[in-house]
């Protein structure tokens, strides 16, 4: 009975796993998803699928228990207003379903069509595992193997001809008894940083910044996916670049101006300090409106060109759209590295490009 359950309940869950592949692009437009997320689950909601259950009769059950009432005296109307009535079109049924943020890359990964990622470096870091190996016959009681230890002393009654098939007690002895045992084996983690860059110069509003914030959420969900282990550092620059907080990321604005220069100076920093390209996957996103100080970008250029790119796995550029700021930036970036294979820029007018823009990012599998 409970096998069959858990089949109905596994169809169920592919049911709702293909709706949710269905519709994966308007989910990747709402902010509230991420806003729900969990340690390691996310709640998403998706249109109810009614599950068969049983519903009693109520044929014999009496009336609402309002008391005798007059006959032609309305029932249960509550607080309606005279002559609004009942409507004629059906309820919205919303069902939310927790997934796991594993199986919800799982999808990311399916619907995008995005290849899986070959780790470049290894973290100097090596992390120790014990793994059962075989068997013995020495061993702590907690590690005892019950099938093995019974097979054992069957076998030793069999050959003794004291194991009695009337009364099939086998009972073993100190040499029947099997342990299970293992060995300590190391193994390097694949680690990866990302560095999240947001310009929060006047131009970029609340609007950009909501974009940026679902992207990342996505961005963050699959490469935590292909990775054991990661890091994030959040970055925002005016005309000057400062290290911060997630929070502080995504509710910063100022008023200033925009050099983005300094952001590139403080990744190649933190780079230099605590990430060797040899020992770490390090992926660099950058998200701006594309305005930046006159005289700025041949400098963004040479320090992307001769510092940046020679360390990172991927540098993505998301220009997102604001009615203040020029967009120029990525025109630049496009005429300068046309042939570079790690630079990857993407437009981002509005949310429902969002998914666009991730493929676009993570399509190359580096």
């Amino acid at each position: 009975m409970s096998s069959k359950i858990e089949r109905d309940q596994g169809r169920f869950n592919q049911i709702i796993r293909g709706k949710i592949k269905k519709e994966l692009r308007r989910y990747m437009t709402r902010g509230e998803l991420i806003g729900k997320k969990g340690r390691d689950l996310v709640s998403i909601p998706v249109p109810q699928v009614d599950i068969p259950h049983f519903k009693y009769e109520t044929r014999r059950l009496g009336g609402v228990g309002q008391g005798e009432g007059e006959p032609g005296t309305p029932i249960g109307r509550g607080d309606a207003e005279p002559g609004q009535g009942a409507g004629e079109a059906p309820g919205e049924h919303i069902l939310e379903v927790d997934l796991s943020l594993e199986e919800l890359a799982k999808i990311l990964g399916e619907e995008l069509e995005l290849p899986h990622i070959e780790p470049r470096g290894k973290k100097n870091i090596v992390n120790e595992k014990d793994r059962y190996t075989g068997i013995r016959q020495v061993g702590p009681e907690s590690l005892r193997h019950f099938k093995r230890t019974y097979k054992a002393a069957l076998r030793r009654q069999l050959a003794t001809g004291t194991y009695d098939p009337d009364n099939p007690i086998i009972i073993p002895i100190q040499e029947d008894k099997r342990y299970r045992s293992w060995k300590l084996t190391k193994e390097p983690e694949s680690n990866a940083v990302i560095l999240y860059v947001m310009d929060v110069s006047g131009s970029m509003g609340d609007e950009q910044k909501e974009i940026v914030r679902i992207e990342s959420f996505w961005i963050d969900t699959w490469l935590r996916s292909q990775y054991k282990g990661i890091e994030s550092r959040y970055i925002i620059h005016d005309a000057v670049a400062r290290e911060v907080d997630s929070h502080t990321f995504y509710h910063t604005r100022e008023s200033g101006g925009t050099i983005i220069s300094s952001a590139y100076e403080l990744c190649n920093r933190l780079i230099d300090a605590h990430y060797s390209p040899a020992e770490w996957n390090i992926y660099l996103f950058h998200f701006s409106d594309g305005d930046n100080w006159y005289g700025d970008t041949d400098k963004c250029l040479s320090i992307l060109e001769h510092q940046l790119l020679p360390k990172v796995n991927l540098f993505c550029y998301g220009q997102v759209r604001s009615f203040y700021g020029s967009g120029q930036f990525k025109t630049e970036l496009d005429e300068y590295f046309l042939d570079e294979e790690n630079v990857v820029t993407s437009e981002i007018n509005n949310k429902e490009e969002i998914y666009d823009s991730i493929k676009e990012f993570l399509g190359k599998g580096k």
